[in-house]
């Protein structure tokens, strides 16, 4: 009877590198599944708020379509016009790469 605690007790002992391989592996899992695509997604949406053009088409976050016409990177800011003479100063934040992007493809 002792000897089966013993060999049960031994048994166990060695479950404790194949916990951390498994935690590794499932730390890896979720690094390149999640993690790296939406810090790759952030980048480029980074870039292209970096680019932003005076003159060029933009759709904002909400829904708002306009033309940039000046860019302040010191505050961060893009002013937009969304009709004739109507002028809407928007965070940079606030435009939407995917929207943007769409749009100018259509014309």
């Amino acid at each position: 009877m002792n000897t089966l605690f013993l060999q049960a007790a031994q048994g166990q002992q060695g479950g404790g590198y194949s916990m951390i391989i498994m935690m590794v592996v499932l730390f890896a899992i979720v690094y390149f599944f999640m993690i790296r695509p939406q810090n790759k997604k952030q980048k480029e949406i980074q870039k292209f708020r970096n680019a932003l053009t005076v003159g060029q088409d933009v759709v904002t976050i909400g829904g708002i379509h306009g033309v940039v016409k000046n860019i302040n990177d010191e505050e961060g800011t893009v002013t937009l016009e969304v009709a004739t003479g109507v002028k809407i100063v928007f965070a940079k934040e606030a435009i939407n790469p995917a929207a943007s992007a769409a749009t100018a493809t259509k014309k």
